[in-house]
């Protein structure tokens, strides 16, 4: 935690926009357990994830785990709990299962005005579709949502957490994120 903030430190060797880690999973993943408050695991193999590597990290860690991923259908989300995840983060839409351990990441402002106040919410500021930043801010996000919600994606250091997030999602970034916490 960084002053009051929680910190999910990300597993992630890749992405499809043509980021590619230096650093292999398991330095990654040694780097996301000292950091951590959660660590999230991908489960999308775009973002080089798998539900067997929610299964690897839940072997190697006692800390809570967010599968990471798109997760469009709720049989994915009950496979991530059933490989050991503790949150399953599902993205633009609502699931029918596990509710309480979802945290939706809605595509537009509109959609997070839409979700029940019982969810935890993630605010993305990359555009999914071109892995650009979106127009819409987190602090726009922050305006509209009143509950928990954690900020994702083009944080580099502990200087880029915006006021009122809940929790930071740190991915790309997490090598000089972490070197900022010291």
């Amino acid at each position: 935690m960084y002053r009051g903030v929680e910190i999910i430190a990300e597993v992630k060797t890749q992405s499809p926009f043509g980021w590619k880690s230096d650093k292999t999973w398991d330095e990654l993943f040694t780097i996301a357990e000292e950091i951590g408050d959660i660590i999230s695991i991908h489960t999308d193999a775009r973002w080089g994830g798998s539900f067997d590597l929610v299964k690897k990290a839940r072997q190697l860690t006692k800390k809570p785990i967010l599968a990471k991923g798109i997760h469009e259908e709720d049989e994915r989300i009950a496979e991530a709990i059933q490989y050991g995840a503790d949150w399953v983060l599902v993205v633009g839409r609502l699931p029918k299962v596990y509710k309480t351990k979802c945290i939706i990441e809605p595509i537009s402002l509109y959609e997070l005005g839409k979700i029940p106040k019982y969810f935890k919410a993630l605010w993305n500021t990359r555009d999914l579709k071109t892995g650009n930043i979106k127009k819409e801010t987190f602090e726009e996000a922050r305006a509209l949502w009143n509950g928990w919600l954690c900020q994702a994606s083009f944080l580099k250091t502990v200087s880029d957490i915006e006021d009122g997030a809940d929790a930071v999602l740190v991915g790309t970034n997490l090598v000089t994120f972490a070197k900022s916490l010291s």
